[in-house]
């Protein structure tokens, strides 16, 4: 009977010492899974903003066109480049940079303080 107890004992004190390690991985998952999420609204803001610079010569709306694609983004975060080469059938090509914030508290020393995305998008200017 005691040599139960003292097996029972040890078994909490082997909980203790693992239940930070297995708390900061499931933070660090969902981290994780955030960067992905944000990941893929930067891509598809890019995209978007491809999609409008191809028929505007309007910076601002290729701006807005870029943020409202990523709903989720962070929009003072957001810093938006339009490279235009020529005129009518040349390529534009817009790029996208996100620095993500870290949200998932007590992992920030894992990932750092801020995340840097950023993807590009290549289209053919349709105006003149």
């Amino acid at each position: 009977m005691r040599a139960a107890r003292r097996e029972r004992g040890s078994a909490v004190v082997e909980f203790a010492l693992v239940l930070p390690l297995l708390l900061v991985i499931a933070l660090a998952l969902v981290q994780v899974g955030l960067l992905a999420r944000d990941r893929l609204l930067v891509e598809a803001a890019s995209r978007a903003g491809a999609r409008e610079a191809a028929v505007t010569a309007d910076e601002g709306a290729v701006r807005d066109a870029a943020i409202n694609a990523g709903p989720g983004l962070d929009p003072s975060l957001v810093t938006v480049t339009v490279s235009r080469a020529g005129s009518r059938g040349d390529p534009v090509t817009v790029e996208v940079a996100y620095a993500m914030p870290v949200r998932v508290p007590f992992i920030d020393w894992l990932f750092g303080s801020a995340i840097s995305l950023d993807a590009s998008a290549t289209d053919r200017q349709e105006f003149a």
